[in-house]
Formats: structure tokens, sequence, C-alpha cells
């Protein structure tokens, strides 16, 4: 059978699973009843290799998958290998008699053609490695790595240690002060303490001998505790110059391209350091292992650029005044900063959780790998062929490509086909490279084309890094859809790494209800015109519709509301606003806002002069939320002069009011604040004439 160009083969896995040949076919649009093998990895090795070099083969096994690469390989095939795990998320379970709707949704979505490839970012390290910490921990791993890389040693704690007697690699001594960078590229800075210069330092052992304290030993360092000032040490230095107990230049730095960190405390305190950059602590097994990896950081290496930023629509900060910093705070990785106005990401920083897009109110910060459309594309294939197959109630069960993914395909080698275990025939899972990059435009995507419910699958790490923000998303998604009468719980986190505990759970979930007619819209890259769409599809088709919705705070909706009788309609919120919520009267003194614009990042209640404006989230269903609403007008300002109107009233009035005790504005100066621009300019000339002309008389 051909899929999309792939030709499909099925196998029952000795007939644990039940396959309904004519459903599939159907389903997939075959045209033809599906031929269904039971030993393809044994005795019918021959049907898969009759089928190479014909087409594409996509294989429904993924345990056999590298038998079945082999068997390509020796036959010289070039045809392109897929495989589909059928077995573990769909036919060894409980309700395997009940699972074609979503193999058939399986099949769907590895038929489809592999995204668009997206920008990669390049590594480059040689080897240089730096090893920081105890005297005694440094030098070991030193000595068992210096064959390997480049190594170097800053030793950080000389208690017990003692150099190597041959001067095989750099040592220096020392206070860190910072590191920072990535593989390839980190910069140390450190603070010279001891008063021995181990790089100046010849090990001679003259000052170990001259010392009457022997607060010197064979790490040659000085035991600040014990030396009590003789210099006898310096002395024996002589010309060599290594010992200086009045050092005035301290700094260091240099630069590597690997840090293994043996100190007590890490200096990176991220939940996420950068690659490259080891911190085991004392644990042995855990220096031994951190120090296997080292050898494979060696060469060139590449990784997706997994985010894009568009600064226009950047809600942190406009003319120094802050607004939004979710995607700085969320990021658990420090590869986002502020810069100016907007925000800088690191991209070698970047580990690709997503969480900044997810968070991010306006779109600005976007998640590429994958993009959203094509997330959407496999939501929308998957769904509407598991509708098309019989299926109801689907429940899309987001995981990642490691721990979750092996989690789930325990859970199904737990189970005994058509009596327990397993997942439910409604529980298709979905892998993504990150659950926590699943924000609102793909959860209620998701029910617009007709999902049930979302779980995110999430590991401990994960649920540490990025449950709060995960969270947060769905409560904002669940209180939109429980408004408009959606019955049920749509959105759930579930944080386990145990496959009972996941089994017990996916079970115990009840069906949410969801629409009735699923949505043909695609998702977009654009976030705020996906969710309108998808709010809209929700809201047509609500058992319960809505005109407003009240939302928490952090919402990425709602409304901006001024206080009329301290607002001067200076405008300083419009230049601020990123979103053009807010905007001018063009020719007349009026504020207007356009709530569906409005990503709530606070940016004109923080730039308003007269602290005049305050935000109240909510969700507008009305058409009132496309159309420019006035919050503010006053009455215009003639000037006093020529009559033509240059302000408001209520502005000039509180100047007039602020300004009228300054001796600067007495008398004619008071009048001139009630003129426009040209006539002011006019009265000054003209007094300053006749000033001229009576100090001519006079």
């Amino acid at each position: 059978m051909s899929l999309d160009g792939k030709t499909l083969k099925l196998c029952s896995c000795n007939k644990t699973i039940e396959l309904d040949a004519k459903l599939l076919a159907k389903a997939l649009d075959a045209g033809k009843p599906l031929e269904i093998h039971s030993q393809l990895c044994r005795r019918e090795t021959g049907a898969f290799e009759a089928v190479l070099n014909d087409t594409d083969v996509l294989v429904a096994c993924t345990q056999e998958a590298p038998l079945f690469s082999e068997l390509a390989q020796a036959a010289g095939s070039k045809s392109l290998l897929r495989f589909v795990n059928i077995r573990e998320t769909a036919g060894w379970s409980a309700e395997g008699k009940l699972a074609t709707p979503k193999i058939a949704a399986l099949l769907a979505l590895a038929g489809l053609p592999e995204p668009e490839p997206v920008a990669s970012i390049g590594y480059r390290s040689d080897g240089q490695l730096l090893i920081v910490g105890p005297a005694q921990a440094s030098v070991q791993w030193a000595e068992r790595l210096k064959d390997q890389l480049e190594v170097s040693v800053l030793i950080t704690s000389s208690s017990g240690g003692e150099l190597p007697a041959v001067r095989s690699y750099p040592v220096w001594s020392g206070q860190i002060k910072s590191i920072s960078g990535y593989l390839g590229a980190f910069e140390v800075a450190w603070e010279q303490a001891n008063p021995i210069d181990l790089e100046a330092c010849t090990r001679c052992n003259d000052c170990i001998r001259a010392c009457p304290e022997q607060a010197i030993d064979f790490s040659y360092q000085i035991d600040a505790a014990k030396c009590k000032s003789h210099r006898a040490c310096v002395k024996a230095c002589g010309d060599i110059g290594a010992i200086d107990f009045e050092r005035i230049e301290r700094a260091r730095s240099e630069r590597f391209d690997l840090v293994l960190d043996l100190s007590d405390e890490p200096s990176i305190k991220l939940a996420q350091p950068p690659q490259g950059y080891l911190a085991p602590g004392r644990d042995p097994m855990e220096q031994a292992l951190a120090a296997g990896q080292l050898a494979q950081m060696v060469g060139e290496f590449e990784k997706p650029k997994y985010f894009a930023y568009n600064a226009r629509i950047c809600a942190h900060s406009r003319s120094a005044k802050a607004g939004c910093s979710n995607c700085i705070d969320t990021c658990s990785t420090g590869a986002i900063a502020a810069d100016g106005d907007g925000i800088k990401v690191e991209p070698h920083l970047c580990m690709g959780c997503g969480g900044c897009a997810t968070v991010c109110p306006s779109g600005a910060m976007t998640h590429v790998y994958p993009r959203v459309p094509e997330l959407g594309r496999r939501l929308k294939t998957m769904l509407a062929t598991y509708r098309g197959a019989g299926g109801k109630d689907a429940c899309i069960l987001f995981h990642n490509a490691g721990v979750s993914r092996d989690l789930i395909a325990k859970l199904g080698r737990r189970a005994q086909p058509g009596k327990s275990g397993g997942l439910p025939a409604r529980v298709i899972p979905l892998e993504v490279h990150s659950v926590a990059a699943l924000g609102m435009d793909t959860l209620l995507g998701a029910l617009s084309y007709g999902a049930s419910q979302v779980v995110l699958l999430a590991n401990q790490q994960e649920a540490d890094e990025y449950g709060p923000a995960m969270e947060q998303q769905m409560r904002h998604a669940q209180t939109i859809v429980s408004a408009l009468g959606y019955a049920g719980t749509h959105f759930k986190l579930n944080v386990t790494e145990d496959a009972a505990l996941l089994e017990r759970e996916v079970w115990a979930l009840r069906p949410a209800r969801t629409v009735a007619d699923a949505a043909v819209f695609n998702l977009g890259q654009e976030k705020r015109t996906t969710l309108e769409f998808a709010i809209e599809h929700l809201a047509r088709h609500a058992p319960a519709p809505q005109a407003e919705i009240a939302l928490e705070a952090g919402a990425p909706w709602g409304q901006v509301k001024v206080n009329r009788a301290t607002c001067t309609l200076c405008m300083a919120c419009v230049g601020a606003c990123p979103a053009s919520a807010l905007v001018d009267g063009r020719e007349q003194p009026l504020l207007k806002f356009i709530e569906r614009n409005c990503v709530q990042c606070g940016l004109c209640a923080n730039t308003c002069p007269e602290n005049a404006i305050s935000l109240a989230p909510r969700l507008l269903l009305s058409a009132q939320a496309k159309t420019e609403q006035v919050l503010h007008e006053a009455v215009p300002f003639n000037c006093v002069s020529c009559g033509k109107p240059f302000g408001n009233k209520q502005m000039v009035d509180n100047m007039v009011g602020k300004l009228g005790s300054h001796p600067m504005f007495a008398g004619e100066g008071m009048k001139r604040l009630q003129m426009c621009g040209d006539c002011r300019v006019v009265d000054m000339m003209e007094n300053k004439n006749e000033q001229t002309i009576f100090g001519i008389r006079s």
C-alpha cells in the first residue's frame, strides 16, 4: 500500500496486535485491504526486501529498526526507511481491539513528509580543558586526561594537594570570579589570591626549606593560617620572583573550550548549564562520568537554532520603561538577556526548551523546532484520520523524545493485550522536542481540531524548570473553554517517570467535551492570529456562548483603563504600546483602544507620567474587541491669541495650575502658556523688540 509515496509494511508481531486491514485501508485511502504480516522481522523478511528500491518504506515497527536497516543496506537499497511504533503505543493495550482509529492516526502521521530544516548553530572545540577545584582532585584528573585533551588546572584550594613532578600542563591558583560562555568559547576570570604565583614558580623547594613555620607544602601555596610574615620564602625565591605578598595586579583570565568544575558549589548555577561545562561535585562516580563525556566534546558540532525573534513586536521595554520580561524570567539556561528596549538571545546557550515562546504574550519569540504550522499540520492530520476511522474523545499525549518516550514504551510492554494496561485507545502519543514549547496556540488549536483533551507528559527536570509556566498557560486556556461551556478537564500536566503511575492516571482521565465540528484553519507562526482563529472557532460552537470572559493576572488579553480625571492626553502611552492597541485621535484630542491587540504588557501604565492607566485582564469575544473604543477625550483648548485649537483644555489647565506660581511665568509668561506655538514665538519676539526700543529711549 502506498502512503503519500511510501510503501507501508504492517506486522501483527506474532499476532499480538489486532489489525483491521479493511478499516485501516479505508482510513488511509489505500483503495484495497492492507497486507498484514505476522513475522516480518523473521520468516517474512522477504516481503520487506521485495519492496526495497521501489519506493520509500514505512515499517510499523521500531523494535527491529536496526535489523530492517541492515537488510536494506545489505541489499544496496536507496529507499528511505521510516519507522513507527504501533505496538507499545496502541496495539498492546487493554483496549487493543478498539485501537484501530489510533493506529490509523499514527500511520498517517508517520506518512507525512519531513518538516523543513531549520537554521543551525555551530560549535568548535579543540579540546582545551580547564579543570577547576581542590588541588588533589584537579591534579588527579589532569593526569588522567592530559593525553586526551589539552589540560590546564586552576587550584581553588591547596589542602592535601601536591603538584606533579613534571610540568606537563599549566597550573594556576586563585579564586573564581566568573565563568561564562559555551562549548568552544568559555571565558574564565579569577583572582590570584596566594602570594605564590604557580606560573612563575620553578618548584625548586627553596621556599619550603626556608619557611620556619612550615606554611608551604608541595602544593607550593602558602597557608595563611600558619604564616607569621617572616618573608624568608621571599628571600629564598630570589630573582625568580614567584612570591609576592604585596601583589597589585591580581586579575587573571583565559579562554577555554571545556570546563570541568570539581568545586563543591558550581560556578554556573543554572538548571541547564551550557554545553561543555560539567560540574560533578565531589562524587567520584559523577566525576568519572563527566570525564568520560569530555573526550566526546572535541571537534565541530551543530545544533538547530530553536527560536526566532521579532524585535518589532517585543513588549520588553520602551524608552527604558520596563514591560514584559516573561522570556527572561522563564529561560533556564541564561540564554536571554535585556538588550536596550528589546532582548537578545545567545543561540549557543539555548537548549530549545521553548518556554520563552510559550510565555511570550505578543508572539515576538517563537519556537521553530518544529515550527507551529508544522506541529499544527501533524495535529490536524492525526485527529482527522482518527475521527475518520470512527475514533471518539481523542486525548493528545505530548511527550519528549527521551525519558518520556521510553516511559510510554515501558507502559506498553507492561500491558496484557486485550486484558489490562497500556495506553487507552483514545490516548494518542505525539512526540515533540520539548513539551515546554507548547503554548495556548497549540493547546486551543488541538481542541479546535476536535481533541477532547491535551496532556503534557513531563519529567521532573522539565517540571522544575518550566512547570509553573506550563500550568499558567493551561489555566488560561481552561478558563476560556470552561466559560464557553465545554465541560471537563481539557488540559493536564502529568509529571512522572514511573510507568505504573502514568498508567493509572491516563486510565483515570475522563473525556471532556469538545467541538462538534473540527476546524479547517491551519495553525500559523503568528501566535496572536492563531489564537484568534482557535478561540473564534471554539466560541462559534460553544455550548454556552459568552461575550466576555474574566481572566487571571498574567493573561495576554485584557482592557486598559484610564482615569480621566488625571489623564492629560499626552499620548506617551501610545508611543510606548508595541502592539498598536492604543492609538491617538489623529486630528482630535482622543485616546482610543483596540482590545484585541492588547497583550497586557504594562508598558502603557509604566510609561504614563500621571499614573492614570491600569490593566484589567479579560477576553472580550464581541465585535467591540476589534473596533476602536474611546478611552478619553477632551475639550479642545483654543489659543488665546489667534483662536486656533492647539491642545486640550485639561492639559493646559493642569499646566497653568502647576506653573502659575513660578516667577518665570508671571505676567505675560502665563498668557504664553495659553498660546499655540506660532503665537508664542510671535509674542516673545514682539516683547523683545519693545524692550529694546524702550531701552534706547531711556
